[in-house]
């Protein structure tokens, strides 16, 4: 029994798309099944393969998910941590791994000296000497410098540790394909289940959100903050030249995706997506 369900769900799984559309096949093969003495016994086995798929599906995606998160915490707190302090602080010179760091640092300082100004002159603060000035100045500094010290070595410990977490998602891939076959099977079922208005509220959602009039701020976030986790200098030109081509690309892929195979399997949701989009 259990040979069987893997067979048909690995059927499922690598199903090319036919001339027809599926939305058709269904129809004929529910027919089929309405006429068939065997309905009742097929149906509590499909009830069972469906079971088994969903089940699987979900305890492969958080295998997929949870190991390589936990992982990549525990090799950063029990490994990476301690190793990277120490060979780090060795080199006691060194701060910042990039200009980008530099330049937010000097403009951290320059901010706190123009604020230590602002306070001395509505009153705030007493008046101060310049020796007082110095050494608040220099005490935020030192402060800062410590501040930035940290972030490049946590820099240095998401690289290492993220691509620990690489090793382990793919080696999970690799050696499971049986279950990740089921888990394709169970994706595709899931999306091309969905009725045409879900389905074309979707392709909406997901167009408006990454390749949408607004996305640039947003891409913009993304891409700073992903720069910053590495210890990446942060170029201006970069993130600009990655807006401009990187969303237009994702586009044409999704239109091509649209026309490719949506519009065979289910041209009605491709009507429903136009109407809503207008």
């Amino acid at each position: 029994m259990k040979y069987w369900n893997l067979k048909k769900i690995n059927q499922s799984a690598f199903e090319k798309t036919g001339i027809i559309p599926r939305s058709m096949n269904k129809l004929f093969n529910r027919f089929k099944q309405e006429l068939n003495p065997n309905a009742e016994v097929e149906a509590l086995e499909e009830f069972k393969v469906a079971k088994y798929q969903t089940s699987t599906s979900v305890k492969y995606i958080i295998v997929l998910l949870i190991t390589p998160i936990l992982m990549n915490h525990f090799s950063k707190i029990s490994i990476l941590d301690p190793l990277v302090n120490h060979l780090w602080n060795r080199n006691s010179y060194r701060i910042f791994l990039n200009r980008s760091q530099e330049e937010r640092a000097f403009a951290d300082l320059q901010r706190f000296e123009e604020k230590l100004h602002f306070e001395v002159l509505i009153g705030k603060l007493d008046s101060l000497s310049v020796e007082s000035v110095h050494a608040k100045i220099s005490d935020k500094a030192l402060e800062i410098a410590l501040e930035y010290s940290h972030e490049s070595a946590n820099a240095i410990k998401n690289i290492l540790a993220d691509f620990i977490s690489i090793i382990i998602f793919l080696s999970i891939l690799i050696i499971n394909k049986r279950q990740f076959s089921i888990l394709k099977s169970f994706i595709n079922e899931l999306i091309y289940g969905l009725s045409d208005t879900a389905k074309a509220f979707l392709i909406i959602l997901f167009t408006d959100i990454f390749v949408g009039f607004h996305s640039p701020h947003g891409w913009e976030i993304v891409i700073e903050a992903i720069l910053r986790h590495f210890g990446l200098p942060e170029s201006r030109d970069f993130i600009f030249i990655f807006i401009s081509t990187f969303p237009v690309v994702l586009d044409t892929i999704f239109k091509y995706w649209i026309f490719r195979y949506l519009n065979r399997i289910s041209p009605s949701a491709v009507a429903t997506y136009h109407n809503m989009n207008e």
